[in-house]
């Protein structure tokens, strides 16, 4: 599946706001399931379920279970270049980015993934 990501693959598949949001917010954050997600977004369970969907089918995203819960992460064996291009927008600190994590982090009963690994 990795071979796919050639850079016009991965920039079409960040174009969409709602897909480059969850990215980043996954890069900042190591992992997130669709309920944080959900709510650092605003946006439906099934949209969010949908983009993550596709990120995963282009190669972006490795999604693992524990429980109830389905976590994303960045693919593993991402090529340098996407790690690289990744780190960098991260740089830029996109007020956008900044709001959803405020979302996030006063989110209440977030999963914990200290008791679901054990």
């Amino acid at each position: 599946m990795l071979e796919i990501l050639r850079p016009t693959a991965v920039f079409k598949c960040l174009a969409d706001e709602t897909r480059a949001r969850m990215t980043q917010l996954i890069a900042q954050e190591g992992e997130l399931c669709v309920c944080e997600l959900t709510v650092a977004l605003q946006e439906s369970q099934p949209k969010i379920s949908r983009h993550l969907a596709q990120l995963r089918s282009c190669g972006l995203l490795q999604d693992r279970r524990a429980g109830q819960w389905v976590y994303y992460r960045l693919h593993p064996q991402l090529p340098a270049w996407i790690s690289e291009v990744l780190t960098q927008v991260l740089k830029a600190d996109d007020p956008q980015l900044a709001q959803d994590r405020l979302r996030l982090h006063s989110m209440r009963d977030r999963p914990d993934r200290a008791l679901l690994c054990n």
